[in-house]
């Protein structure tokens, strides 16, 4: 954005561009974190009944760990 559309953004919206930027990013990290919780503990319980191995469910917590080490490499970088 130019000088002008950014002074007409932070004249209407009363904050700048980059804070938007900011909120997007903590909120795909707030629902990420949600979701890994839901999925870790889902897999837990399917662990502690045995419906799955120990191996799938480090297999959980290895893929969760993984996707959030990728977002956090391309969104915080």
């Amino acid at each position: 954005m130019n000088a002008a559309q950014t002074a007409a953004f932070q004249a209407n919206g009363g904050f700048p561009p980059s804070a938007v930027s900011v909120v997007l990013v903590g909120a795909v990290f707030a629902v990420l974190l949600v979701w890994g919780v839901w999925a870790m503990r889902t897999a837990y319980v399917g662990w502690a009944e045995q419906r799955i191995s120990q191996r799938q469910f480090a297999g959980v917590v290895i893929r969760f760990i993984a996707m959030y080490l990728v977002l956090t490499f391309f969104l915080l970088s």
